[in-house]
């Protein structure tokens, strides 16, 4: 399988899988210009769509990319993704026969409640609950969902590559950085960082455990954030320190 993280609209990724005869599927395509361009440059055959949840910029060229080449759309049950789809809700399993792929769904509510995440062949495809040293705002959830999310993520093998919805990972590691200013494993990911987009270069995937290692909202329990969330007022209850991150992350400007 080959993962291609394409660039859209203002700083989202839209994935494309694909196999080496041509067979492939698209999570989140908010631009379906920037799907057709990349399978008609490698000459891809669209086999199916995924979405991770209702918001624009992650199902706007889903309708056109379906009426062109008339293939299955696998999506959380929301009223703003139109029809016809396949529902997928937590548990299920989506078997695609080209490529030979499945994927298990993980119920993700926080950002929005109808959330979705896939996770297969060693990917997690997980929209805007989580990011690179971040995650998202929760437009919907409550920090006690979002954080149940994250936790059942966090249950997945350390060299899952995590394919977030976002290229927010820089801003996303300066404000890690304020909560855990020693952490040595966020200051080489911030260097990497760096580099990567000095060269223009995406910053995903990422393996999972470099999250765990530098992700503070995958890091409540652990000492420096629990230190930081003392200074806060919020030390001593894991939802509490978790909802102070999020609407810390909300007011960050650096």
């Amino acid at each position: 399988m080959h993962l291609l993280p394409l660039p859209a609209l203002a700083d989202n990724y839209i994935w494309l899988l694909h196999d080496d005869d041509g067979n492939a599927v698209v999570v989140d395509p908010g631009d379906a210009a920037v799907v057709e361009q990349a399978l008609a440059a490698r000459g891809l055959r669209l086999r199916a769509i995924l979405l991770t949840h209702h918001h624009p910029d992650h199902i706007g060229g889903m309708s056109a990319l379906r009426a062109r080449h008339e293939v299955p759309v696998h999506a959380p049950v929301h009223p703003d993704i139109g029809q016809p789809f396949q529902p997928a809700v937590d548990g299920d399993r989506i078997e695609l026969a080209a490529p030979s792929i499945h994927f298990d769904v993980i119920a993700v509510p926080g950002h929005t409640l109808s959330h979705i995440a896939f996770v297969g062949a060693g990917l997690l495809f997980c929209g805007d609950t989580m990011f690179s040293m971040g995650c998202g705002r929760l437009f919907e959830g409550t920090p006690a969902q979002m954080l149940a999310s994250l936790d059942r993520l966090a249950q997945l093998p350390a060299d899952t590559l995590v394919c977030a919805g976002h290229e927010y990972t820089a801003a996303n590691g300066r404000f890690a950085s304020t909560v855990e200013p020693a952490n040595a494993d966020l200051a080489r990911r911030l260097r990497d960082v760096a580099s990567l987009r000095e060269s223009s270069r995406p910053t995903l995937p990422v393996p999972l455990g470099n999250e765990l290692a530098c992700n503070p909202f995958l890091r409540v329990d652990t000492a420096g954030v629990v230190d930081w969330a003392r200074q806060q007022g919020s030390g001593e209850d894991r939802v509490a320190r978790f909802a102070a991150l999020r609407r810390a992350k909300d007011d960050f400007r650096a």
